[in-house]
């Protein structure tokens, strides 16, 4: 018999009724974040587009070229600020429905990669703002001035940052996943050091594509991103270490 009454069974009905619940309470808190976000929009759009006003001539100016697109960017960027404001509330209401059906063992597990996924999707965040968006930016930029004055759309630039940050945030969920193929036997640090080569030569690739083709610029981005790999095959000689711990330990006795 289950002593935890959370780990007591419930009908499917409960179960819904339960779901209903949280998922009101995350979109009640995901309307109060957007809110909060709109009404500090313009605020929030001049710190996500400082790398890219930064850069801009003394002539030039962010546009907007139909009538509704100011009132939709914004909307957009609420949304997306919303979210990440109501990310701890929603998080929790995840955690609340789905934790009784876990082990201890596993809620603990979940809990600690829940935390390092974040912090590292955060770093790439910030990487992304701090070095790689303003090179690539300024790159753009540098392209007509002499014949025409840049005049971006603030729907676009919106768009073009949100993705960089989103792609250098995933980016830098790297040594986590290999921490976890470690882990789960997937993968093997002895495997990874043999594609060390391949590794530079891809980080070099993906930073020729992301970047400006200038060396600085390529070397800013591609040596974090090999510097992520190296940290990756330590962390998955961890996760393997452990795997083969877990499976070379005996199976406990039954008693008796």
């Amino acid at each position: 018999m289950p002593t935890n009454p959370e780990e007591i069974r419930q009908p499917l009905t409960e179960h819904l009724d339960e779901l209903r619940r949280r998922l009101i309470r995350s979109l009640i808190a995901l309307g109060i974040g957007t809110a909060l976000c709109y009404s500090y929009a313009e605020t929030i759009y001049r710190a996500l587009l400082r790398p890219l006003t930064a850069n801009l001539p003394a002539d030039s100016r962010l546009i907007f070229t139909e009538l509704t697109e100011a009132f939709l960017t914004y909307f957009k960027m609420a949304l997306w600020g919303g979210f990440v404001l109501a990310s701890p509330v929603i998080f929790y209401q995840t955690w609340r429905f789905v934790s009784p059906g876990l082990y201890r063992k596993e809620r603990r597990l979940v809990v600690i990669y829940a935390a390092w996924s974040t912090l590292g999707f955060l770093a790439g965040m910030a990487f992304a703002y701090t070095v790689a968006i303003p090179a690539i930016l300024s790159f753009f930029l540098s392209f007509g001035r002499s014949v025409v004055v840049p005049m971006p759309s603030m729907k676009e630039s919106l768009s073009l940052v949100l993705r960089l940050l989103l792609i250098f945030g995933v980016m830098f969920e790297l040594p986590l996943t290999l921490y976890l193929a470690g882990r789960a036997g997937i993968l093997s640090a002895a495997f990874l050091r043999k594609w060390r080569k391949g590794a530079v030569l891809g980080a070099f690739l993906l930073a020729a594509v992301l970047t400006p083709p200038d060396a600085v610029s390529q070397i800013l981005v591609a040596f974090p991103i090999y510097a992520l790999f190296e940290l990756g095959i330590l962390l998955c000689a961890l996760g393997a270490r452990r795997w083969e711990n877990a499976v070379e330990a005996p199976a406990p006795r039954s008693p008796g």
